[in-house]
């Protein structure tokens, strides 16, 4: 009779394989040994359940790297950090969040050599520039450069077969220049937007910062300078692990005051990797782990 026909199946359990019997209400349970027994409950269960990957939700914390900067002959140095918090799609994508800060703190201390070496000059029949002193610092969620110089304008021409020359214009000045953070359109490069809050200077030197184009190209040489030594020591290549360098994408850009007026720097950003980025960006943030 069909009803009484002894029907078995193999499990392979454990390295092993195990013959089970399917009684007659279909339950599956090896010949000899109670279904009551522990091991043979979860043998079941294995072999009867659908594979299952299970949710992959976790947070990295990329250790301090330290970007070396020379300024003048003196190193200086920006440490960059990063949180990476990741969140699974499905089998084999996830999401990941990004805050990636840098401590410009050591750029602070350095702003007077820093625009000196870019904006210094000593032209005889020209422009004469020297920063007598730079600050840079915080004002949420931008920043604001005080810059303190001197500036001649000379003119030089001949006389009776000798060479005069002539100060055209000269004094000192304080630039205020306020610096908002943005992101380029690749989204993945910081870009500072200038804006001239405030210009103090002697006679006819405030005249020409205000309203000839002087104003505006140290604005600007002010802005470029400060940025360019920004960017390389945010530099995303620098910073975060090989597993998701090329993943990352920046959606904004803010200042922030670290405490005691030291100025950091907060990029955000997103991006999607593979499981096995996952796993590959678990072990490289390892790698980077001290004493490793």
């Amino acid at each position: 009779m069909l009803g009484k026909m002894k029907r078995f199946v193999r499990v392979f359990f454990l390295g092993k394989v195990v013959r089970l019997h399917l009684g007659g209400n279909g339950a599956l349970w090896p010949r000899s040994v109670s279904p009551s027994a522990p091991w043979i409950v979860l043998c079941v269960a294995m072999a009867a359940a659908p594979a299952v990957t299970l949710a992959q939700n976790v947070t990295f914390k990329v250790p301090p790297v330290k970007i070396p900067l020379k300024i003048k002959e003196q190193s200086v140095t920006i440490t960059a950090f990063a949180v990476v918090s990741v969140r699974s799609k499905d089998a084999e994508t996830s999401f990941f969040k990004l805050e990636l800060s840098a401590d410009l703190g050591e750029l602070q201390q350095n702003m007077t050599a820093l625009l000196g070496s870019q904006l210094d000059k000593e032209d005889a029949c020209g422009e004469r520039i020297s920063i007598e002193h730079a600050e840079l610092a915080p004002v949420e969620p931008a920043s604001v450069a005080v810059v303190q110089l001197h500036y001649e304008r000379w003119a030089c021409a001949k006389v009776l077969g000798k060479e005069k020359s002539k100060r055209l214009v000269g004094g000192n000045a304080m630039i205020e220049v306020k610096l908002t953070p943005a992101i380029e359109q690749n989204n993945t490069e910081l870009r500072l937007v200038p804006e001239v809050e405030k210009i103090d200077a002697d006679g006819s030197l405030g005249e020409l910062l205000r309203s000839g184009s002087l104003g505006d190209i140290l604005r600007d040489k002010i802005r470029t300078s400060i940025l360019s030594a920004m960017q390389k020591g945010m530099d995303l290549s620098a910073t975060l692990p090989p597993a998701m360098q090329r993943h990352a994408t920046i959606q904004n850009a803010a200042f922030k005051d670290g405490g005691s007026g030291r100025l950091v720097a907060v990029l955000a950003g997103e991006g999607q990797i593979t499981r096995e980025e996952v796993q590959a960006l678990s072990r490289q943030i390892k790698e980077r782990m001290p004493g490793k």
